[in-house]
């Protein structure tokens, strides 16, 4: 595979996330709340703190930081998870009508999810060098978006609040989430994991 042509499927796999990871999961946790369906309101709550790491992401990346690299592959594979994980919500979605608006949808939603941590995972294992070095045109090209996104958040907070946004903040911001993150992952592993196993419980 050419570089031009790896571009074209990592911004294509970019577009996929804005669109079916974060664009209709928001829509659909809002249609799921208006419509007072339990189910699919606990699992996109769930799935909201699980894609939160993808953000944190876009962080080390937007900062040039190598951790970047590695997260942004594991993110989207513990996404996925996430939407197939629990047996009381799937059995739950499983039984309403197909013909249900928000059922099909969120039926539709996983499977895209899906076919797009497939596209992930497999555009990063054909650059697997960048999990041990930043350097390259194939890294440099998981770079450009989350990059162009530091530049627009800069000239937010420049314009707004006439602050100075630069890569160390992104990166001591992106350090921070990430503690947090694995805090809350590591008390569901040790605590209600074991209590409730594959039922969402309290997740």
């Amino acid at each position: 595979m050419t570089a031009p042509q790896f571009q074209i499927l990592v911004w294509l796999s970019y577009r996929i996330a804005a669109t079916f990871a974060f664009g209709l999961p928001l829509f659909l946790l809002i249609w799921a709340k208006i419509s007072n369906i339990r189910s699919i309101n606990r699992l996109l709550s769930i799935y909201w703190k699980v894609s939160s790491l993808y953000v944190i992401n876009i962080l080390f990346l937007s900062g040039d930081n190598q951790l970047g690299q590695l997260i942004s592959l594991i993110s989207p594979i513990l996404m996925v998870g996430s939407i197939w994980f629990w047996v009381d919500l799937n059995e739950e979605i499983d039984d309403m009508s197909r013909y249900k608006p928000i059922s099909l949808t969120t039926k539709i939603w996983r499977l895209t999810l899906s076919f797009w941590g497939i596209i992930n995972t497999g555009l990063h294992v054909f650059s697997w060098r960048c999990l041990n070095s930043i350097n390259g045109d194939y890294c440099d090209t998981w770079r450009e978006i989350p990059y162009n996104s530091f530049i627009t958040t800069k000239i937010i907070i420049k314009f707004v609040l006439d602050g100075n946004w630069t890569t160390a903040f992104a990166t001591f911001f992106a350090y921070l989430a990430l503690v947090l993150y694995l805090l809350g992952l590591l008390q569901w592993l040790l605590i209600q994991f074991p209590k409730n196993g594959r039922f969402a419980g309290k997740f």
